[in-house]
């Protein structure tokens, strides 16, 4: 009774594709495989890229202002490397001072206004000695504002003991850093810097940033402790910034630095070999779903191209009884994307099952998944398109020899 309302090119390509069941279920199968292996490289690479990018930001802001490197600009002669020989006098590179970065509070402000930019956060970072009675350890004391910074980089998950409440005597250390002192939480750190500043703090917390360097080296305290100790009272060493699209990173850092005089360094250059790994897996994605969809095209031209050839002489009557060249096309451009349809939906079906699959059996030692898997219905929804299609453009060169068949031809055979 569905045939009733159908129209006529509906009607025809339905039979069909009844008619050759076998066929029919043999390309239905080999699109769904293919869409299949699409839907789970996609997700388990996306997974495993997003995976490698958290890891690598999750400690980091994505883009730092500093000041511009402090150099020497001779007057006369050439540099040659680091050094110039001018008329008897060498000319070297200045030492690399902790300065503050000048008018920071209004690059600040101007930095927070940019549709782009997420976050905004000040820092006063510098060289620093912790000493716990005999012992000591050169560290790096970080001043911060903790309700803007810890939106940069998240220490809830971080943070093994203690508090992240910060007081203007209170310090946050690693892991490997209290564990060479002997101390723990609510323990005392005498820190002294180059500048003859010194103060005690008293230990807020204890942190994991997943980096055995980064535990040993790294303290945080509040921005205006950090700037006693450093000697530069209101100012700041570099501004912290995080952006909503983290592959704009370097072209929002170009930005800001070519309408400010500081220095923008983004992530991505920061990291420049990471970065062409995560692109290189990228285009080693796209590649995979581009030669499988091409497969898939190729199996479904190839079937309606058979398809015509078998059916000459049923098309030869139906042009005969006055079905015109429009109506044959139709008829296998719907083939192409029934087939395409059918194959998508039962192949996402498949690559779900696949990821579930995985995400279980997949695990690191201690019982956990080796990445997070999104399932992201976007990337369905876009393989169910892009199938069907795929269907379509594959069924338009048989379709369009089907519909120039002379009907006497076809029907002598």
């Amino acid at each position: 009774m569905l045939t009733v309302w159908l129209p006529f090119e509906w009607i025809v390509a339905l039979r069909f594709l009844r008619e050759g069941r076998l066929q029919t279920l043999f390309i239905i199968s080999g699109i769904a495989i293919g869409v299949a292996v699409i839907v789970f490289m996609s997700a388990l690479l996306a997974g495993l890229q997003g995976n490698f990018i958290s890891r690598v930001l999750s400690a980091q802001s994505h883009i730092q202002l500093l000041l511009p490197q402090q150099i020497t600009r001779p007057l006369r002669g050439a540099a040659t490397g680091s050094a110039a020989q001018i008329e008897g006098a060498i000319v070297q590179p200045p030492l690399q001072q902790t300065k503050s970065i000048d008018q920071w509070q209004a690059l600040v402000e101007q930095t927070r206004r940019m549709p782009e930019v997420k976050v905004v956060s000040p820092v006063t970072s510098g060289p620093a000695l912790v000493l716990r009675g005999s012992a000591t350890r050169a560290v790096t004391v970080t001043g911060i504002e903790p309700e803007s910074y810890f939106r940069i980089v998240d220490f809830s998950d971080k943070l093994l003991r203690g508090s992240l409440r910060l007081g203007g005597a209170d310090v946050l250390v690693g892991t490997e850093l209290a564990h060479d002192l002997g101390v723990n939480v609510g323990d005392k750190l005498h820190i002294t810097t180059a500048q003859g500043a010194n103060s005690v703090l008293t230990i807020a917390g204890v942190f994991d940033l997943g980096n055995r360097g980064a535990n040993q080296r790294m303290t945080f305290t509040t921005l205006h402790t950090a700037q006693n100790l450093l000697d530069l009272p209101g100012g700041v060493t570099s501004i912290e910034v995080t952006v909503y699209d983290i592959y704009a990173a370097e072209r929002i850092a170009q930005r800001i630095a070519a309408a400010s005089a500081v220095q923008a360094d983004s992530w991505i250059k920061n990291s420049a070999q990471f970065f062409s790994a995560v692109s290189a897996q990228t285009t080693a994605n796209t590649a995979i779903r581009f030669f499988v969809g091409l497969s898939v095209a190729f199996g479904i031209a190839s079937v309606l191209v058979v398809s015509v050839v078998q059916r000459s002489r049923e098309i030869g009557i139906l042009r005969a009884m006055g079905i015109s060249q429009g109506q044959i096309l139709r008829l296998f451009l719907i083939q192409g994307g029934l087939l395409g349809m059918a194959g998508s939906v039962l192949g996402c079906g498949i690559g779900a099952l696949g990821l579930v699959g995985w995400q279980r059996l997949a695990r690191n030692a201690d019982g956990t998944p080796l990445f997070p898997l999104v399932f992201d219905a976007d990337l369905f929804y876009l393989a169910l398109a892009l199938a069907t299609l795929t269907g379509l453009l594959a069924a338009f060169a048989p379709a369009l020899r089907a519909a120039r068949l002379d009907p006497v031809e076809a029907i002598r055979g």
